[in-house]
């Protein structure tokens, strides 16, 4: 890991990718928790279907808690245009810039080893599987592809191969005793390859939550799991790539990315009475829907921040997206405990109220805290980068 220390301003960048980054994280960091505490506190109106929106769907179907994950990794392949490929074009060795995401890699699959408390454990139990290590794994895999090929023709040709090649190895391989296309937590091929050659711990069992059996069934972040995940990356790459197109008129880049975002969804929403969208087995319809709202998403804050240049709202998200690898492990990963420093210093407010009262004054104290912390590296201008 690396720490960069870039002018927090700088006019080159694309403001809408760090504000959408952080529009991302936000949710993670407390924002879906405050929103499932205030609908208790008001438990009538608008404010239940979108608390039930926080919640990842067990199996099949689609909340936007499920969208969180592969709108970061989309994120995360649309500035490859911007990482890699200039550097391509200035003849920096292939193998150079190999070396360099293969070692970004690496370090994601040992900081997700730490995340899932290995370390703690002392490999008892361990799952080896993460967020952090399919984000690292999948952008590798999109690196490559777009290292060693040069058209785009030929880089859409790798993400429908991977795309309908996920969906033929989901649907028509039969497994034994099985047959093919069943899209079980027992039945669908990713855990039937994550038995055979994913070493630890499987973190989801019969139900698609938390595992019924001692290492459970399967993983939502295995083998084939990644491999499908990468295609989202790549999605994300052609995203970035029509926003750094200096020949196309930013309304019109807006329009190609707005209208790729919605022909996704409704394919998506096609396809799904035949070939479920779910998050779990990381389905290609799960890809076309969460790739096309990820597309409409960018185009939306493109349009606002970029072209209409309507900044002043995205301070608060931007400080968030410039360090959201760091706030990842802190927040999530819990290893500084900001719960307890909220509760340290707001407990003496929290403890007299209704339990969801004082459950609100916490989340509260968890965001802000975790946003002064953010604010005070991006005033300082320190930025984690992997």
């Amino acid at each position: 890991m690396t720490t960069k220390i870039p002018t927090p301003e700088n006019k080159t960048r694309l403001l809408s990718l760090d504000a959408l980054r952080g529009f991302d994280m936000f949710w993670i960091i407390g924002g879906g928790t405050l929103i499932e505490v205030l609908a208790k506190l008001f438990p009538s109106g608008w404010l239940q279907p979108l608390a039930s929106q926080m919640e990842h769907v067990p199996w099949i179907g689609f909340h936007f808690e499920d969208l969180i994950f592969p709108l970061f990794m989309f994120i995360s392949g649309a500035t490859i245009p911007i990482a890699i490929l200039p550097k391509l074009e200035r003849g920096t060795p292939k193998r150079e810039l190999v070396i360099k995401v293969a070692r970004r890699m690496l370090i994601l699959i040992v900081l997700g080893i730490i995340y899932n408390g290995t370390l703690r454990n002392g490999f008892s139990n361990a799952r080896y599987v993460s967020v952090l290590a399919q984000i690292g794994v999948s952008y590798f895999i999109a690196s490559m592809i777009l290292i060693y090929t040069k058209s785009l023709k030929t880089r859409l040709y790798w993400l429908i191969g991977i795309l309908i090649g996920y969906a033929a190895v989901q649907l028509l391989i039969p497994l034994p005793g099985i047959g093919a296309g069943v899209l079980t937590p027992e039945g669908c091929v990713n855990g039937y390859i994550d038995r055979i050659f994913l070493p630890g711990r499987l973190a989801y069992g019969h139900d698609g939550m938390l595992p019924s059996q001692a290492y459970g069934i399967y993983d939502a972040l295995g083998i084939l799991s990644v491999l499908s995940a990468s295609g989202v990356t790549l999605m994300g790459y052609f995203a970035g790539w029509v926003l750094l197109q200096k020949d196309s008129d930013p309304m019109s880049k807006v329009v190609r990315l707005g209208i790729t975002g919605t022909g996704l969804v409704i394919l998506a929403l096609c396809i799904s009475p035949f070939y479920p969208i779910i998050k779990n087995c990381w389905t290609t319809t799960y890809n076309l829907l969460t790739g096309g709202i990820s597309f409409i998403l960018i185009a939306l804050f493109y349009l606002i921040i970029d072209v209409w240049e309507y900044k002043k709202w995205t301070f608060f998200f931007r400080v968030i997206g410039m360090n959201s690898i760091f706030i990842y492990l802190v927040v999530v990963g819990n290893l500084v405990n900001i719960n307890y420093t909220t509760i340290s210093f707001l407990g003496w407010i929290a403890k007299p109220l209704s339990e969801n009262g004082g459950q609100l004054v916490l989340t509260l104290g968890d965001i802000t805290l975790a946003w002064l912390l953010l604010y005070f590296m991006y005033r300082k201008n320190i930025f984690i980068k992997v």
